[in-house]
Parts: structure tokens; sequence; C-alpha cells
């Protein structure tokens, strides 16, 4: 039997996370009080329904003090005979702010009157133990519910390796400005421009055309194959050495052309890789034509 604690941040998509494992034929049961995780187990691995192979337990800081007891809890769960797993997601505090600010919703460790960021702060303070003891941890500052499905999928139903590692390639255009989240940034304005080609400039980096285009010479070949292998070469060193969210940020003028089909010839080449999860994002691909619209 598979056992998941789901924890982590307010925001970061837990009630997502236990939607899918419940639709991939998970018994889910959330904000379940710590000192019944236990006794919940023991129910469910009695024999009497053999159905029931996978559970996941939705914790969180909703739990207020009896997160203490959560050490005590997961014991109870390995005498059962059944090694539990947590899940720990989590986002960035830019995100979780944007996220609760667009839903209107407070947060649960905010008391009234007090700055959302003060709830954030405090709630993951109250939860870095169990972040510490994680055997995953998802960062979601980045994924759509379509990624997100992926990643669970990756790791809770198909049983591929994961090592806490999200990749994301992003395209942008350096006049919008530096992504603010980017660890690592690429500059491709020294490939040949195809907003210069009038069949071309009105289409974008992931259309056949301009994609063919950029990706016809032989100076943008040699280009992913080094961009490709510095990657691939530290990948495992930032997995080494803890870190859950890469952003790869690919720029060029405007975020159309050029860096759109470099990104997506980079996440290409890299979507295979079994150690981390991998995602693409188009961050100024339309900034373009919503100016001309106003």
């Amino acid at each position: 039997m598979r056992f998941v604690i789901v924890t982590g941040l307010s925001g970061a998509g837990k009630s997502s996370a236990m939607k899918i494992l419940e639709d991939s034929g998970y018994f889910c049961v959330d904000n379940l009080p710590v000192k019944l995780v236990g006794k919940f187990c023991q129910i469910l691995t009695d024999g009497e329904d053999p159905s029931i192979t996978h559970i996941a337990v939705g914790i969180d800081s909703r739990s207020g003090a009896g997160l203490k007891k959560i050490e005590e809890a997961l014991e109870e769960v390995t005498g059962t005979g059944i090694t539990p797993e947590i899940l720990y997601m989590e986002a960035s505090d830019a995100v979780l702010t944007k996220r609760f600010k667009e839903t209107r919703r407070s947060h649960p460790l905010a008391g009234t009157g007090e700055r959302l960021e003060d709830g954030i702060g405090r709630e993951r303070e109250a939860l870095a133990f169990l972040r510490s003891r994680a055997d995953y941890i998802l960062d979601t500052s980045h994924l759509l519910i379509r990624d997100l499905q992926t990643a669970l999928g990756k790791i809770f139903v198909d049983g591929k390796k994961y090592r806490n590692l999200y990749v994301t390639v992003m395209s942008f255009g350096f006049k919008y400005g530096l992504p603010e989240d980017a660890d690592l940034v690429f500059d491709v304005r020294f490939l040949p421009n195809p907003y210069y080609v009038e069949n071309l400039k009105a289409l974008t980096g992931e259309e056949a055309p301009v994609r063919d285009f950029v990706l016809g010479y032989e100076q943008t070949q040699e280009f992913l194959d080094r961009l490709d292998s510095l990657v691939r070469f530290l990948i495992p060193h930032y997995i080494q050495e803890g870190k859950h969210q890469l952003v790869i940020a690919v720029g060029c003028t405007g975020g159309r052309h050029r860096s759109v089909a470099i990104a997506r010839a980079l996440h290409d080449r890299l979507s295979g890789l079994e150690e981390c999860g991998v995602k693409l994002l188009h961050r100024d691909i339309d900034n373009d034509l919503k100016r001309k619209a106003l």
C-alpha cells in the first residue's frame, strides 16, 4: 500500500494535488486531524477493503497545534507496515500573494489587519520541519494544472524517479525586462532575426516557418548543442545542492520569434530527462500584439 501525506504552503496547490491523486485512484482525505492519521491508516489496512491500495492525506497549517503530533502519527503509520511518503508543495512569496489576491481568500495564519506576507512567512516557519523531511518538494510557482498533473503522475502513478527539481524553460523579450526569478539567462539576439523577414514578422517562434528559419542556421544548432550540454551538466549539481526550481530564461528583443523557437527546442531536448520535470513558458510572446491593440 502507498500512503502519501500532502502538505505545504496555503495557495501552493494542495487541493488541486489531492483532486489529481483522487482521479488517479488514490483514496483521499483532506484536513484530517493529525491524531487520527494513525488510526485512519489502521482502519484502511485491516484487509476489509482490498481495493484501497493508495491513500493520500492532506495535512497543513490548519491543523494548528496538532502539527506537533505529526511525528507520532507517522510512527503509527510505520507500525502498520507502511512507509509513509511526504509531498511538500510550495511557491514563491510573490506567487502566493498573487494567488490569494486573485481568489480574495484570507490566509489561515494572517491575523485580522495583518499583511498577507506576514501569514505566509509564519506558515513557512511552522511547516519548516515537514519540509526538511519531505520525500518530494514541488515548487508550483510556474506550474499550470496540466504541469502539476504530469509531475504527480510521474511520481505517484508511473513510479518514475523524481529528485525534487522542476525546470522551467522561459522565453522573454529584453525590451520588457529580465525575468526576476531567472536562474540562468541566455541572450539569442546574435541569431538572424525573423522580424525583418516580411512573411515571418507576424508569426511566432511556435510556428513552423519561423522555427525553421531560426533553427536552420549552423550557429543555431551549435548553440543548442552547447546549451543542452551545459544544462545537462548543471542539473545533477543543482539537485545535489537541494535546488527545487530552475528557471532558464532565453531572451531576444521582443520575446516573440528567436527566443520562443530556441526555448521550444531546448525544452524538447530536455523533456526526456527522468531526474526532473520540464515545462515551457513564453512570457512575452503576445506582448507586441497587446500593445498594438491598445
